[in-house]
């Protein structure tokens, strides 16, 4: 398993040399990096953004959540950097007024670059969030496009992240693993991996057993301005899981 960390973790703080050093006192060496760390539509910035995480040991295994909104010029750009930083995923979000058309403007440049697309389902109210609609989508795209399964949102919408990384085993690119308590009011707050009702282990196991070699990253957003100590204990629970 190559363990990863999303950037959003460290969205209170924006200097990428603190995010690569935090990254580091993790336990970790690859981050999947968001728009918080990364103008992706400047490319005049991407080599330097690189350079930083190259020289503290950390490689980019992804960037995301990007919107896919049928501008081939604009999410050229995301590819571009991509290539630069060496990596082959990227987490992405459609939206239903520019779909279908974003749909074939994303796989077209996901085939130009051989990269693999992967969806985040964002929970409830999220469009993309239910097992039937991920289905639709998939049996009408090509391999180019998959799920990056968020375990947390996947709970928030009612659905089983056992159940969704078995079912769209062969389209699964990526996987945030994050977890949740609900209060009374079903507002979702972020734990531990494994301390919510995420069965970490059982999950593993199954992505284990399907032979999964997309990015496995922890995401974890409480915290926001000391996330370092929960994120170590999150990767812990990981390795005793695993």
């Amino acid at each position: 398993m190559k363990l990863g960390v999303q950037s959003y973790c460290f969205r209170g703080f924006k200097d990428n040399k603190v995010v690569a050093r935090m990254v580091r006192d993790c336990g970790l060496d690859r981050i999947e990096l968001c728009g918080v760390h990364c103008d992706f539509t400047d490319v005049s910035k991407f080599r330097d953004v690189i350079a930083t995480y190259k020289d503290a040991g950390v490689e980019i295994c992804s960037i995301g959540v990007q919107g896919m909104n049928n501008d081939e010029k604009k999410e050229r750009n995301f590819f571009e950097f991509i290539k630069m930083a060496g990596a082959k995923i990227m987490s992405v979000d459609f939206y239903p007024e520019t779909v279908p058309a974003a749909y074939r403007t994303a796989e077209k440049l996901a085939g130009e670059y051989d990269m693999k697309l992967a969806i985040h389902n964002h929970g409830s109210g999220h469009w993309l969030g239910s097992e039937q609609i991920l289905n639709y989508v998939f049996n009408n795209t090509s391999p180019r496009i998959g799920l990056c399964l968020d375990t947390a949102w996947a709970l928030d919408s009612r659905q089983d992240p056992l159940h969704l990384a078995e079912k769209f085993g062969e389209r699964l690119y990526a996987v945030h693993l994050k977890d949740f308590i609900f209060d009374r009011a079903a507002r979702p707050q972020d734990v531990i991996l494994g301390e919510g009702n995420l069965k970490l282990k059982n999950l593993l196991e199954i992505l284990d057993k399907n032979s999964f070699s997309g990015e496995y990253i922890i995401e974890y957003e409480g915290d926001v301005n000391n996330p370092v100590p929960t994120l170590k204990k999150c990767v812990e629970a990981v390795s005793k899981a695993g």
